[in-house]
C-alpha cells in the first residue's frame, strides 16, 4: 500500500489537511472540509443492483473496480463507500471492503475497528439511553412514560437474544424495571444523523432534536434529546467520527470510506461529508447504496440526495448471471450451472431495476459481474436482453482488479459525457406521507395496493399532529424481494404491501416506514463468519 499522505496528495489535499491513524488511514481535517465545500463538484454515479441474493452479487468489490477502471482510463476518480458493521463481517456475510483485486485497504482494519466511528455511534446512542433511564429513576421531571419510550440501546453485533429485554432489575438502586431492545448500531438513528449532518454545529442540531419517547395522558407530547441535555455530550463523543476517513484501493487510488450499511433498515448510504469530499476533489465520484435499487438506490435519490443537494448523472446496476437465475425460479443451491430458461425468467426482475433508476430520470448502465460459473450463451443473453431495452450494459470483472472493468468505465464515461435526462424525484415533500408511501410501492416495488396494521395508523395520525408530514419516507422491508415478503423472487405485481408502523427519524429528518418482518437486530447464523478467524493468520498492515 502507499502511504496515505501521498493517496491524499493524488487529491490535492496536503498532509496538514488529514489527520493520520498509521500510514495507511486517515480523517479529513475540519480545516479542510470547509475549504473544498466552496469548490466546484464533478460528476457522481450511483452504483446500485438488482434484487441480491444470499450469495451477494459483488456490488462493492464492482464499485470499487470500476474507481480503479476510472483511473486507469486517465479520469481523476475517486470512491464514497460505506463503513462495514462488525455484525455481518462475524455472521453470515464475512468482509465488507469488496474482493480479489477490487478491495478498500486496510480491508481487516476497515472489516474491524478502523478509526473508531462505529463504536462512537455505538457510545453516544447508549449515553442517551443511558440518561432516559436515569431521569426515569430520579423522579422522572420530563413525565416520560415509560411505555412509550422509543430509543432503545445499540451494539455493533449479531445478537438476537437482544432483541428483547428488560432491565432495571435488581434492587431499589437498581434502576427501573421495563422493556427494552437493542439495534445493531447502523440501524440507530446517530447512524443516519452522523450521514446526512453537513457539519458539527448540524450534527449538534440534530441529535438535539431527536424524539426518545413520549409524555402519558392525552394528548401524548414528545419528549427529545434537547430536553434531556445530553445532545452536547454526544456531539462531543462524535466530534471525530463525522469527520470521512480516507483510504486507498487494492491499486493505490483514493476512497472515502464513511457512514453507515444496511439499506433495507436504515438510510444505507456513507456519509454525505464524504461524498461533498469526494465530489470537490475528484471529476467522477462513484458512490454505492445499499442493496438494490428499491432500498439503498430509492433512498439515495428520495432522502439523501434531497438533503445533500446532489443529482447523480448515471447509476450502475450490478446484476449476475446467479441472481437472474435465481429470480427465474432456480434453486437457491443449484445456480451454478447453466439454465438459460430460468435465466430468460428472472430477466423481469433486472427489467424493474432497469426502469427504477429511469424513473427519476438517471441514466442506467448494467454491470454484469462475471462469476467463474458463468457461461458465455448467459452472459451474451443478458447483454443481448438490455441492448434491446436500449441500455448500456458490459460484462466486468472487478475481482480480477481495474483493468477487468475498463469495458465498464467506458460505458460510465460515454453515459456521463452523453445527453443526460433531468433528475427527478418521486414525490414532493408537500405530498401527505400515505401519498409518499404508496408512490413508493406503487412506482418502485409494483404493489397493487397498500394497507395499513391498526399501530401504523395510529402513528401515522400522530405524525401528522406532530409536524412530521412534510418529511421524507425511509422504509424499512426485506432486501430479497421487490415485495415485502421474501418468498416472492422475480418481479412480483399488484401484490400488497403492508405498513406494520411508522417511527419518526426527527433528528435525521425523515419518517421510517415498517413493512412486513423486518429486524433492525440480526442473528448469528449456525456456522458464523467468526468461527473462521485465526490471529495468527491476521496481516496487520497500518
Amino acid at each position: 500500500m502507499r502511504p496515505i499522505v501521498d493517496v491524499a496528495a493524488d487529491l490535492g489535499l496536503t498532509a496538514d489537511e488529514i489527520d493520520q491513524y498509521g500510514h495507511r488511514k486517515a480523517k479529513l481535517t475540519a480545516d479542510a472540509l470547509a475549504q473544498l465545500a466552496d469548490r466546484p463538484a464533478g460528476d457522481l454515479v450511483l452504483v446500485t443492483g438488482m434484487t441480491p441474493t444470499t450469495a451477494g452479487e459483488g456490488k462493492t468489490t464492482t464499485a470499487i473496480g470500476l474507481t480503479q477502471a476510472l483511473r486507469l482510463a486517465g479520469a481523476n476518480a475517486a470512491a464514497a463507500l460505506r463503513e462495514p458493521s462488525m455484525g455481518p463481517v462475524f455472521g453470515i456475510k464475512g468482509g465488507g471492503t469488496g474482493g480479489g483485486g477490487s478491495q478498500v485497504l486496510p480491508a481487516d482494519d476497515i472489516n474491524l475497528h478502523f478509526t473508531g466511528d462505529l463504536h462512537a455511534v455505538t457510545a453516544a446512542n447508549n449515553l442517551l439511553a443511558a440518561s432516559i433511564d436515569n431521569s426515569i429513576f430520579h423522579g422522572n421531571p420530563l413525565g416520560l412514560d415509560p411505555r412509550r419510550i422509543t430509543w432503545r440501546r445499540c451494539i455493533d453485533m449479531n445478537d438476537r437474544a437482544l432483541r428483547g429485554a428488560v432491565i432495571g432489575m435488581g434492587g431499589t438502586t437498581d434502576g427501573v424495571p421495563r422493556e427494552e431492545g437493542f439495534d445493531i448500531t447502523p440501524a440507530s438513528e446517530v447512524m443516519a444523523i452522523l450521514s446526512v449532518a453537513s457539519d458539527l454545529d448540524d450534527l449538534h442540531e440534530r441529535l438535539g432534536n431527536v424524539i426518545v419517547g413520549y409524555t402519558g395522558g392525552s394528548p401524548i407530547e414528545p419528549i427529545t434529546c434537547r430536553e434531556l441535555e445530553v445532545d452536547g455530550a454526544m456531539t462531543v463523543l462524535l466530534e471525530d467520527a463525522i469527520r470521512p476517513n480516507l483510504v486507498q484501493t487494492s491499486e493505490g487510488g483514493p476512497a472515502f470510506v464513511h457512514g453507515g450499511p444496511f439499506a433495507n433498515i436504515a438510510l444505507g448510504c456513507n456519509s454525505i461529508a464524504a461524498t461533498r469530499a469526494a465530489m470537490a476533489t475528484a471529476d467522477i465520484t462513484v458512490t454505492e447504496a445499499g442493496f438494490g435499487s428499491d432500498l439503498g438506490a430509492e433512498k439515495f435519490f428520495n432522502i439523501y440526495s434531497r438533503i445533500g443537494g446532489f443529482e447523480p448523472q448515471a447509476a450502475v446496476i450490478v446484476a449476475t448471471a446467479r441472481a437472474i437465475k435465481r429470480h427465474g425460479g432456480r434453486n437457491a443451491r443449484d445456480l451454478e450451472t447453466e439454465d438459460l430458461d430460468a435465466l430468460e425468467a428472472g430477466l423481469p426482475n433486472l427489467d424493474a431495476h432497469i426502469d427504477n433508476v429511469q424513473r427519476h430520470g438517471v441514466t442506467p448502465i448494467v454491470a454484469v459481474n462475471r462469476f467463474p460459473s458463468d457461461t458465455e450463451a448467459e452472459l451474451d443473453a443478458i447483454g443481448a436482453h438490455c441492448r434491446a431495452r436500449g441500455v448500456r450494459a458490459s460484462v466486468a470483472n472487478p475481482f480480477e482488479g481495474g483493468e477487468a472493468c475498463l469495458d465498464l468505465a467506458r460505458e460510465v464515461q460515454e453515459a456521463l459525457s452523453g445527453d443526460r435526462p433531468a433528475f427527478q424525484r418521486l414525490y414532493e415533500l408537500e405530498q401527505p406521507l400515505t401519498e409518499k408511501i404508496e408512490a413508493i410501492a406503487r412506482e418502485v416495488y409494483g404493489a397493487g395496493s397498500v394497507s395499513y396494521l391498526r399501530r401504523a395508523e395510529l402513528t401515522l395520525r400522530r405524525a401528522r399532529r406532530l409536524g412530521q408530514a412534510d418529511w421524507p419516507v425511509c422504509i424499512a422491508k426485506t432486501q430479497y424481494s421487490l415485495s415485502d415478503d421474501p418468498a416472492q423472487l422475480g418481479r412480483p405485481r399488484a401484490h400488497e404491501f403492508t405498513v406494520r408502523d411508522v417511527r419518526p427519524s426527527a433528528g435525521a429528518g425523515f419518517v421510517v416506514i415498517i413493512s412486513g418482518e423486518i429486524m433492525t437486530m440480526p442473528g448469528l447464523p449456525r456456522n458464523p463468519a467468526a468461527t473462521q478467524f485465526d490471529p495468527s493468520a491476521q496481516t496487520h498492515t497500518s
